[in-house]
């Protein structure tokens, strides 16, 4: 009786789901199908290949801009500015009438004097929250501010 159902279901699947019709548009459908997966993985290389080109356009204009900076540099150390710049730091040269001071390095002391200056002006900055900085900003509250301290 299994036979018989089995044989029924094949004749019915062959008969009517592999046509002449369904086949082509399966056919159809699969190469439309690699075309797509083979445009896809095209698209993909080149959108990687283009990464790389403007990273290597990127490299080339930064090398292009540290080698006139070179030449910029190497036009101003042969100056005779620089040279005199130069020989004035590194021997201590002075013209005529002038008085060259030397001083010694700051002491511990002289370096600490100025460190509660410098947390000083961090920490009134960061009083203010973000949203009262932005309200400064766009109306012009920080002239007001200002005159008050």
């Amino acid at each position: 009786m299994q036979k018989i159902n089995i044989r029924k279901l094949v004749y019915a699947l062959r008969h009517r789901f592999l046509t002449l019709n369904n086949v082509v548009i399966a056919v159809a459908f699969l190469i439309a199908f690699s075309w797509v997966w083979g445009s896809l993985g095209m698209m993909q290389r080149n959108y990687s290949l283009q990464k790389e080109v403007d990273f290597k356009k990127r490299q080339l204009e930064l090398t292009e801009l540290e080698r006139d900076n070179l030449a910029l540099q190497k036009r101003y150390f042969q100056t005779t500015e620089y040279q005199e710049l130069a020989a004035r730091e590194n021997l201590y040269l002075v013209r005529s009438g002038e008085n060259v001071l030397v001083l010694p390095p700051n002491s511990q002391g002289a370096k600490d004097a100025d460190k509660p200056a410098a947390t000083a002006a961090v920490a009134d900055v960061t009083r203010v929250g973000n949203l009262e900085q932005w309200v400064n900003f766009l109306f012009g509250g920080y002239s007001k501010s200002i005159s008050k301290d």
